[in-house]
Protein backbone atom coordinates (compact mmCIF):
# COMPACT_ATOMS: atom_id res chain seq x y z
CA UNK A 1 0.00 0.00 0.00
CA UNK A 2 1.03 3.34 -0.97
CA UNK A 3 1.80 5.76 1.76
CA UNK A 4 -1.01 7.56 0.64
CA UNK A 5 -3.45 4.84 0.37
CA UNK A 6 -2.05 3.83 4.04
CA UNK A 7 -3.06 7.58 5.53
CA UNK A 8 -6.76 7.60 3.60
CA UNK A 9 -7.16 4.08 4.86
CA UNK A 10 -6.26 5.05 8.69
CA UNK A 11 -8.59 8.58 7.97
CA UNK A 12 -11.36 5.96 7.36
CA UNK A 13 -10.90 3.38 10.65
CA UNK A 14 -11.13 7.09 12.24
CA UNK A 15 -14.32 8.15 10.64
CA UNK A 16 -17.62 6.10 10.57
CA UNK A 17 -18.66 7.37 7.43
CA UNK A 18 -22.00 6.39 6.88
CA UNK A 19 -21.88 3.10 9.39
CA UNK A 20 -24.88 4.39 11.40
CA UNK A 21 -26.31 1.62 12.93
CA UNK A 22 -26.77 1.57 16.63
CA UNK A 23 -24.54 -0.25 19.22
CA UNK A 24 -26.13 -1.64 21.92
CA UNK A 25 -23.71 -0.09 24.42
CA UNK A 26 -23.05 3.43 23.45
CA UNK A 27 -19.18 3.32 24.30
CA UNK A 28 -18.33 0.65 21.45
CA UNK A 29 -15.87 2.07 19.20
CA UNK A 30 -16.62 2.12 15.10
CA UNK A 31 -16.99 -1.35 13.35
CA UNK A 32 -14.02 0.04 11.28
CA UNK A 33 -11.28 0.66 13.96
CA UNK A 34 -11.75 -2.60 15.14
CA UNK A 35 -8.51 -4.94 14.86
CA UNK A 36 -7.22 -8.57 14.62
CA UNK A 37 -9.23 -10.23 17.91
CA UNK A 38 -11.57 -7.58 17.69
CA UNK A 39 -12.27 -8.59 14.02
CA UNK A 40 -12.16 -11.97 14.65
CA UNK A 41 -14.68 -12.31 17.46
CA UNK A 42 -17.39 -8.96 16.62
CA UNK A 43 -17.61 -9.96 13.14
CA UNK A 44 -19.37 -13.11 14.16
CA UNK A 45 -21.01 -12.12 17.21
CA UNK A 46 -22.35 -8.31 15.66
CA UNK A 47 -26.28 -9.24 17.34
CA UNK A 48 -24.03 -8.87 20.77
CA UNK A 49 -22.64 -5.27 19.76
CA UNK A 50 -25.09 -3.62 17.51
CA UNK A 51 -28.69 -3.59 17.00
CA UNK A 52 -30.20 -5.98 14.33
CA UNK A 53 -33.58 -7.72 12.96
CA UNK A 54 -33.56 -10.91 12.44
CA UNK A 55 -34.12 -12.78 9.16
CA UNK A 56 -35.52 -15.93 9.70
CA UNK A 57 -35.22 -19.38 8.38
CA UNK A 58 -37.85 -21.68 7.34
CA UNK A 59 -38.60 -25.45 7.97
CA UNK A 60 -36.50 -26.86 4.86
CA UNK A 61 -32.60 -26.45 4.40
CA UNK A 62 -31.40 -26.40 0.22
CA UNK A 63 -28.78 -29.42 0.19
CA UNK A 64 -25.02 -28.39 -0.27
CA UNK A 65 -23.80 -31.63 -0.95
CA UNK A 66 -20.15 -32.59 -0.84
CA UNK A 67 -18.72 -33.40 -4.01
CA UNK A 68 -17.05 -36.50 -4.53
CA UNK A 69 -13.64 -34.50 -5.85
CA UNK A 70 -12.44 -32.39 -3.51
CA UNK A 71 -9.77 -29.56 -4.59
CA UNK A 72 -6.42 -28.05 -2.58
CA UNK A 73 -5.19 -25.60 -5.15
CA UNK A 74 -1.96 -24.15 -4.81
CA UNK A 75 -1.08 -20.74 -6.83
CA UNK A 76 1.80 -18.62 -7.95
CA UNK A 77 1.85 -15.06 -5.94
CA UNK A 78 4.24 -12.31 -4.77
CA UNK A 79 6.88 -14.62 -5.67
CA UNK A 80 6.10 -17.78 -3.74
CA UNK A 81 3.82 -20.75 -3.86
CA UNK A 82 0.94 -20.46 -1.80
CA UNK A 83 -1.53 -23.04 0.13
CA UNK A 84 -4.69 -22.47 0.50
CA UNK A 85 -4.08 -22.61 4.20
CA UNK A 86 -1.26 -20.12 3.54
CA UNK A 87 -3.23 -17.93 1.87
CA UNK A 88 -6.30 -18.04 4.68
CA UNK A 89 -3.62 -17.24 7.31
CA UNK A 90 -1.49 -14.54 5.53
CA UNK A 91 -5.26 -13.07 5.00
CA UNK A 92 -6.77 -13.24 7.80
CA UNK A 93 -9.67 -15.64 6.11
CA UNK A 94 -12.39 -17.01 8.00
CA UNK A 95 -13.91 -18.88 6.29
CA UNK A 96 -13.43 -20.18 2.24
CA UNK A 97 -16.00 -22.06 0.78
CA UNK A 98 -16.13 -23.43 -2.97
CA UNK A 99 -19.26 -24.35 -4.33
CA UNK A 100 -18.85 -26.06 -8.43
CA UNK A 101 -22.46 -26.91 -9.44
CA UNK A 102 -24.23 -26.72 -6.37
CA UNK A 103 -21.72 -28.76 -4.52
CA UNK A 104 -18.84 -28.34 -2.26
CA UNK A 105 -15.57 -28.53 -3.31
CA UNK A 106 -13.46 -26.80 -0.96
CA UNK A 107 -14.73 -25.66 2.99
CA UNK A 108 -12.33 -24.42 5.50
CA UNK A 109 -12.52 -22.24 8.65
CA UNK A 110 -10.03 -20.27 10.54
CA UNK A 111 -10.15 -17.69 13.24
CA UNK A 112 -12.44 -19.85 15.88
CA UNK A 113 -14.95 -19.59 13.23
CA UNK A 114 -17.15 -23.21 12.52
CA UNK A 115 -20.13 -23.82 10.18
CA UNK A 116 -22.94 -22.13 12.44
CA UNK A 117 -20.94 -18.96 13.09
CA UNK A 118 -22.04 -16.08 10.92
CA UNK A 119 -19.97 -13.19 9.71
CA UNK A 120 -21.15 -9.18 8.68
CA UNK A 121 -21.26 -8.45 5.13
CA UNK A 122 -20.66 -5.32 5.17
CA UNK A 123 -21.50 -4.06 1.45
CA UNK A 124 -22.22 -7.16 0.38
CA UNK A 125 -26.10 -6.55 1.64
CA UNK A 126 -26.14 -3.99 -1.03
CA UNK A 127 -26.54 -7.06 -3.74
CA UNK A 128 -29.06 -8.58 -1.69
CA UNK A 129 -31.55 -5.36 -1.40
CA UNK A 130 -30.97 -5.36 -5.01
CA UNK A 131 -32.37 -8.63 -4.98
CA UNK A 132 -35.29 -7.29 -2.53
CA UNK A 133 -35.75 -4.45 -5.13
CA UNK A 134 -36.43 -7.02 -7.76
CA UNK A 135 -38.88 -9.18 -6.04
CA UNK A 136 -40.98 -6.14 -4.91
CA UNK A 137 -41.29 -5.76 -9.05
CA UNK A 138 -42.29 -9.11 -9.53
CA UNK A 139 -44.89 -8.58 -6.54
CA UNK A 140 -46.12 -5.93 -7.99
CA UNK A 141 -45.33 -3.48 -5.39
CA UNK A 142 -42.40 -1.48 -7.77
CA UNK A 143 -44.33 -0.42 -10.86
CA UNK A 144 -40.92 -1.27 -12.70
CA UNK A 145 -37.29 -0.03 -12.86
CA UNK A 146 -38.08 3.08 -14.39
CA UNK A 147 -40.54 3.80 -11.88
CA UNK A 148 -39.72 7.13 -9.80
CA UNK A 149 -37.84 6.94 -5.99
CA UNK A 150 -40.03 9.73 -5.01
CA UNK A 151 -42.92 7.34 -5.98
CA UNK A 152 -42.13 5.58 -2.65
CA UNK A 153 -40.03 7.91 -0.56
CA UNK A 154 -42.15 10.53 -1.06
CA UNK A 155 -40.24 12.83 1.29
CA UNK A 156 -37.77 13.14 -1.69
CA UNK A 157 -40.21 15.19 -3.51
CA UNK A 158 -38.94 18.34 -4.15
CA UNK A 159 -35.05 17.47 -4.14
CA UNK A 160 -32.15 16.62 -6.81
CA UNK A 161 -34.27 13.23 -6.60
CA UNK A 162 -37.07 14.55 -8.87
CA UNK A 163 -37.05 12.76 -11.97
CA UNK A 164 -34.20 10.18 -10.74
CA UNK A 165 -35.24 6.06 -10.91
CA UNK A 166 -34.99 2.88 -9.16
CA UNK A 167 -33.02 1.77 -12.25
CA UNK A 168 -30.70 5.16 -12.05
CA UNK A 169 -30.46 4.73 -8.37
CA UNK A 170 -29.51 0.58 -8.68
CA UNK A 171 -26.73 1.94 -10.92
CA UNK A 172 -24.96 4.96 -8.80
CA UNK A 173 -26.06 7.11 -11.03
CA UNK A 174 -28.66 9.57 -9.44
CA UNK A 175 -26.69 12.03 -10.51
CA UNK A 176 -27.25 13.94 -6.98
CA UNK A 177 -23.62 15.30 -5.65
CA UNK A 178 -21.87 13.17 -3.24
CA UNK A 179 -18.67 12.77 -1.86
CA UNK A 180 -17.68 9.13 -1.12
CA UNK A 181 -14.26 10.46 -0.09
CA UNK A 182 -12.85 8.48 3.37
CA UNK A 183 -10.17 10.92 3.64
CA UNK A 184 -12.15 13.84 4.26
CA UNK A 185 -13.64 14.02 7.73
CA UNK A 186 -16.56 16.34 6.65
CA UNK A 187 -17.33 14.30 3.59
CA UNK A 188 -21.11 13.15 2.86
CA UNK A 189 -19.83 9.39 3.78
CA UNK A 190 -18.47 10.04 6.50
CA UNK A 191 -21.55 12.22 8.14
CA UNK A 192 -24.87 11.17 6.34
CA UNK A 193 -27.11 8.98 8.84
CA UNK A 194 -24.99 9.59 11.41
CA UNK A 195 -27.46 12.29 13.46
CA UNK A 196 -31.25 12.30 13.94
CA UNK A 197 -31.90 15.66 11.62
CA UNK A 198 -36.03 15.43 11.43
CA UNK A 199 -38.16 13.89 13.57
CA UNK A 200 -40.21 11.18 11.78
CA UNK A 201 -37.93 10.68 8.93
CA UNK A 202 -35.34 8.75 8.83
CA UNK A 203 -31.77 10.24 8.91
CA UNK A 204 -30.14 9.18 5.82
CA UNK A 205 -33.57 10.51 4.27
CA UNK A 206 -33.50 14.00 6.19
CA UNK A 207 -29.60 14.14 4.83
CA UNK A 208 -30.00 12.79 1.41
CA UNK A 209 -32.89 15.17 -0.03
CA UNK A 210 -30.95 18.25 1.18
CA UNK A 211 -28.09 17.56 -1.48
CA UNK A 212 -27.66 19.31 -4.56
CA UNK A 213 -27.49 17.57 -8.23
CA UNK A 214 -24.02 17.29 -9.93
CA UNK A 215 -24.91 15.19 -13.01
CA UNK A 216 -28.26 14.29 -15.19
CA UNK A 217 -29.36 11.14 -13.90
CA UNK A 218 -28.27 8.07 -15.28
CA UNK A 219 -25.44 9.55 -17.48
CA UNK A 220 -22.38 8.80 -14.45
CA UNK A 221 -21.45 6.28 -12.32
CA UNK A 222 -20.58 7.95 -8.99
CA UNK A 223 -20.38 4.70 -5.80
CA UNK A 224 -22.54 6.33 -3.19
CA UNK A 225 -22.97 4.54 0.10
CA UNK A 226 -25.82 6.57 1.32
CA UNK A 227 -28.10 5.98 -1.73
CA UNK A 228 -27.97 2.06 -1.27
CA UNK A 229 -29.62 2.79 2.32
CA UNK A 230 -32.05 4.23 0.72
CA UNK A 231 -32.92 1.98 -1.64
CA UNK A 232 -33.74 -0.69 1.06
CA UNK A 233 -36.20 2.35 2.85
CA UNK A 234 -37.94 2.23 -0.84
CA UNK A 235 -38.34 -1.15 -0.66
CA UNK A 236 -39.67 -1.61 2.71
CA UNK A 237 -41.83 1.45 1.80
CA UNK A 238 -43.06 -0.32 -1.26
CA UNK A 239 -43.08 -3.52 0.10
CA UNK A 240 -45.39 -2.36 3.51
CA UNK A 241 -43.03 -4.59 5.80
CA UNK A 242 -39.28 -4.50 7.46
CA UNK A 243 -36.30 -5.75 4.91
CA UNK A 244 -35.58 -8.40 7.33
CA UNK A 245 -39.14 -9.88 7.00
CA UNK A 246 -39.24 -9.50 3.53
CA UNK A 247 -35.60 -10.78 2.62
CA UNK A 248 -36.99 -13.60 5.09
CA UNK A 249 -40.25 -14.33 3.15
CA UNK A 250 -38.31 -14.17 0.08
CA UNK A 251 -34.89 -15.83 0.12
CA UNK A 252 -34.67 -17.27 3.58
CA UNK A 253 -37.64 -19.42 3.80
CA UNK A 254 -37.93 -20.84 0.09
CA UNK A 255 -34.71 -21.31 -0.72
CA UNK A 256 -33.95 -22.59 2.34
CA UNK A 257 -30.96 -20.88 4.26
CA UNK A 258 -29.39 -22.88 6.81
CA UNK A 259 -29.12 -20.40 10.01
CA UNK A 260 -31.01 -17.50 10.81
CA UNK A 261 -29.37 -14.28 9.57
CA UNK A 262 -29.08 -10.77 11.20
CA UNK A 263 -29.47 -7.35 9.35
CA UNK A 264 -27.84 -4.67 11.28
CA UNK A 265 -30.57 -1.41 12.02
CA UNK A 266 -30.05 2.67 11.74
CA UNK A 267 -30.38 5.21 14.11
CA UNK A 268 -34.00 5.00 13.29
CA UNK A 269 -34.77 0.96 13.28
CA UNK A 270 -34.78 0.80 9.87
CA UNK A 271 -32.42 -2.14 8.30
CA UNK A 272 -29.73 -0.93 6.48
CA UNK A 273 -29.61 -1.32 2.45
CA UNK A 274 -26.12 -0.95 2.09
CA UNK A 275 -24.53 -2.97 4.80
CA UNK A 276 -24.10 -5.35 7.18
CA UNK A 277 -26.29 -8.42 7.01
CA UNK A 278 -24.73 -11.35 8.94
CA UNK A 279 -24.55 -14.70 7.32
CA UNK A 280 -22.91 -18.19 7.71
CA UNK A 281 -20.50 -19.30 5.07
CA UNK A 282 -22.61 -21.72 3.83
CA UNK A 283 -25.70 -19.59 3.45
CA UNK A 284 -23.51 -17.15 1.34
CA UNK A 285 -23.04 -19.81 -1.22
CA UNK A 286 -26.58 -20.35 -1.09
CA UNK A 287 -26.89 -16.12 -1.89
CA UNK A 288 -24.58 -16.81 -5.05
CA UNK A 289 -25.97 -20.23 -5.72
CA UNK A 290 -29.90 -19.07 -5.55
CA UNK A 291 -28.37 -16.03 -7.95
CA UNK A 292 -26.80 -17.75 -10.37
CA UNK A 293 -29.95 -20.23 -10.96
CA UNK A 294 -32.08 -17.55 -12.03
CA UNK A 295 -33.74 -15.79 -8.76
CA UNK A 296 -35.78 -19.45 -7.62
CA UNK A 297 -36.97 -20.67 -4.43
CA UNK A 298 -39.45 -23.23 -3.53
CA UNK A 299 -40.23 -23.84 -7.72
CA UNK A 300 -41.33 -20.28 -7.89
CA UNK A 301 -39.76 -17.18 -9.72
CA UNK A 302 -39.30 -14.90 -7.00
CA UNK A 303 -37.25 -12.06 -9.66
CA UNK A 304 -38.85 -11.19 -12.61
CA UNK A 305 -37.59 -13.09 -16.01
CA UNK A 306 -33.99 -11.92 -16.98
CA UNK A 307 -33.84 -10.22 -13.78
CA UNK A 308 -30.34 -11.90 -12.58
CA UNK A 309 -29.34 -11.50 -16.28
CA UNK A 310 -29.62 -7.87 -16.30
CA UNK A 311 -28.38 -7.41 -12.49
CA UNK A 312 -25.17 -9.40 -12.80
CA UNK A 313 -24.14 -7.54 -16.66
CA UNK A 314 -23.06 -4.36 -17.30
CA UNK A 315 -25.01 -1.19 -16.91
CA UNK A 316 -23.08 1.44 -16.50
CA UNK A 317 -19.51 2.04 -17.02
CA UNK A 318 -17.21 2.59 -13.71
CA UNK A 319 -13.49 2.41 -15.07
CA UNK A 320 -13.00 -1.28 -14.94
CA UNK A 321 -10.20 -1.90 -16.77
CA UNK A 322 -12.16 -5.18 -18.76
CA UNK A 323 -14.37 -3.62 -21.48
CA UNK A 324 -16.92 -5.47 -20.50
CA UNK A 325 -16.68 -4.75 -16.51
CA UNK A 326 -19.09 -2.30 -14.99
CA UNK A 327 -21.28 -1.87 -12.69
CA UNK A 328 -24.89 -3.72 -12.73
CA UNK A 329 -27.28 -3.28 -10.43
CA UNK A 330 -25.31 -3.51 -7.04
CA UNK A 331 -23.38 -6.50 -8.52
CA UNK A 332 -19.75 -5.71 -9.65
CA UNK A 333 -18.82 -6.87 -13.02
CA UNK A 334 -15.38 -8.10 -13.49
CA UNK A 335 -16.41 -9.37 -17.16
CA UNK A 336 -18.62 -10.49 -19.31
CA UNK A 337 -18.16 -14.26 -17.42
CA UNK A 338 -17.65 -12.99 -13.59
CA UNK A 339 -19.39 -10.89 -11.42
CA UNK A 340 -18.93 -10.04 -7.41
CA UNK A 341 -21.19 -8.80 -4.78
CA UNK A 342 -17.76 -7.21 -2.77
CA UNK A 343 -17.72 -5.75 0.90
CA UNK A 344 -14.80 -3.69 2.81
CA UNK A 345 -12.34 -5.83 4.81
CA UNK A 346 -12.43 -8.88 2.18
CA UNK A 347 -16.31 -10.18 1.66
CA UNK A 348 -17.13 -10.99 -1.17
CA UNK A 349 -19.09 -13.64 -3.62
CA UNK A 350 -17.67 -14.18 -6.90
CA UNK A 351 -19.84 -16.22 -9.12
CA UNK A 352 -17.96 -17.54 -12.80
CA UNK A 353 -20.74 -17.97 -14.55
CA UNK A 354 -20.68 -20.30 -17.23
CA UNK A 355 -18.10 -22.76 -15.13
CA UNK A 356 -21.12 -22.46 -12.90
CA UNK A 357 -18.40 -21.84 -9.42
CA UNK A 358 -18.94 -19.88 -7.12
CA UNK A 359 -16.41 -18.76 -4.39
CA UNK A 360 -17.20 -17.26 -1.21
CA UNK A 361 -14.44 -15.73 1.59
CA UNK A 362 -14.97 -13.85 4.86
CA UNK A 363 -11.92 -12.30 5.90
CA UNK A 364 -10.65 -9.82 8.50
CA UNK A 365 -8.36 -7.88 6.63
CA UNK A 366 -5.69 -5.20 8.27
CA UNK A 367 -7.40 -2.40 6.00
CA UNK A 368 -11.03 -1.94 4.74
CA UNK A 369 -9.44 -1.64 0.96
CA UNK A 370 -5.89 -2.31 -0.24
CA UNK A 371 -4.59 -3.51 -4.23
CA UNK A 372 -2.37 -5.80 -3.02
CA UNK A 373 -5.28 -7.41 -0.93
CA UNK A 374 -7.15 -7.76 -3.86
CA UNK A 375 -4.34 -8.94 -5.91
CA UNK A 376 -3.89 -11.61 -3.59
CA UNK A 377 -7.89 -12.61 -3.30
CA UNK A 378 -7.75 -12.52 -7.50
CA UNK A 379 -4.51 -14.49 -7.87
CA UNK A 380 -6.83 -17.11 -5.44
CA UNK A 381 -9.79 -17.18 -7.01
CA UNK A 382 -7.49 -18.52 -10.25
CA UNK A 383 -6.11 -20.73 -9.27
CA UNK A 384 -9.56 -21.94 -7.29
CA UNK A 385 -11.45 -21.68 -10.60
CA UNK A 386 -8.73 -23.41 -12.33
CA UNK A 387 -8.52 -26.35 -10.07
CA UNK A 388 -12.58 -26.33 -9.80
CA UNK A 389 -12.46 -27.01 -13.58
Amino acid sequence: MTRTVAAAAAILLLAAPALAQTPIHPPTPSILTWKDSQQATGYRTIETIYKVHTIKRGAKVHPLPKAARQIDPTFDYDGKTWTVDDYMKAYRVSGLLVLEDGQIVLERYALGRGPADRWTSFSVAKSVTSTLVGAAIQDGKIKGLDAPVTDYIPELKGSAYDGVSVRQMLMMSSGVKWNEDYADLKSDVAVAGTAILESGVDPIVSYLRKLPRANPPGSKFNYNTGETDLVGILVSNAVGKPLAQYASEKIWRPYGMERDAVWMTDLAGHERGGCCISITLRDYARVGQFILDGGKAGGKRIVPAGWVAEATSKQIDNGEKDPAGGYGYFWWVRSADRYDAVGIFGQSITTFRSERVIVVQNPAWPAATGRELSAARNAMLGAVLKAAK
